[in-house]
């Protein structure tokens, strides 16, 4: 009869194995760690200097620099010359749009438009069944972002900048300032101790991508953002 015997490691002495190869892994750790730490220490970048400008200096013309980026925006930019240029310019996009209702409540533009002879909308009535364009001011440019800011302080208040499906607005190139906190800080000459219950950067058209990563203009505002800029700098 043949006889076959087969040796096997007890439990045991497994679970010694095991011990061992923990140990010796732990040990190859440590060693590496001591390795590192006997190294002398990587070079080290100079102190930042927090005191430099965070952006890079602005082109020379602001208003060029501005156009640039409100179109990267998607804005729709208008040039005039002067003021008799920018009534040219309303009413050439009025017609061609088609624009019926166009709601303007800041006095000052209600006047310069009545005595140019553009048709307005100076009534609230109806004005969510009929908010096809609106016309305000605003109180500076901001050029690094091409933004416009707006606020509740003149009397196209909130509605205006929201509701309609256009927004326009008129400007003049001296309202162009280089950043935001430029930008604050004429609000904040201007009202003083009145400070507008609402501030508002406007950046181009209302857009949104929530729904399928599908971009859609005038979600939750305007589709369209054109601003008029009257050049009243001297040349």
């Amino acid at each position: 009869m043949l006889l076959l015997i087969r040796t096997t490691t007890s439990i045991p002495e497994q679970l010694d194995n095991t011990g061992m190869y923990e140990a010796k892994s732990k040990e190859i750790v440590l060693r590496r760690v001591r390795e590192a730490l006997a190294k002398s220490a990587p070079f080290l970048p100079p102190t930042p200097d927090f005191s430099s400008p965070l952006h890079q200096p602005l082109a020379e013309d602001h208003s060029i620099a501005f156009a640039q980026a409100f179109i990267a925006n998607s804005g729709l930019f208008v040039y005039c010359e002067d003021e008799e240029d920018f009534f040219d310019q309303l009413f050439n996009l009025k017609r061609e749009q088609q624009i019926e209702y166009l709601h303007v409540w800041e006095p000052n533009l209600q006047n310069i438009l009545y005595q140019a002879g553009i048709d307005f909308t100076s009534s609230e009535e109806d004005f969510i069944q009929k908010a096809q364009a609106s016309l305000t001011t605003c109180e500076a440019l901001i050029t690094r972002t091409g933004s416009i800011l707006v606020s509740s302080g003149n009397a196209g208040g909130r509605r205006l900048s929201i509701y309609p499906e256009t927004h326009m607005v008129v400007a003049k190139a001296s309202q162009l300032v280089p950043d935001i906190k430029d930008g604050l800080q004429r609000v904040r000459d201007k009202y003083k101790e009145n400070f507008p219950s609402m501030v508002s950067l406007v950046s181009g058209p209302s857009r949104t991508a929530d729904i399928e990563k599908t971009l859609v203009m005038g979600a939750h505002g305007p589709k369209q953002l054109v601003l008029f800029l009257i050049d009243d700098l001297p040349h």
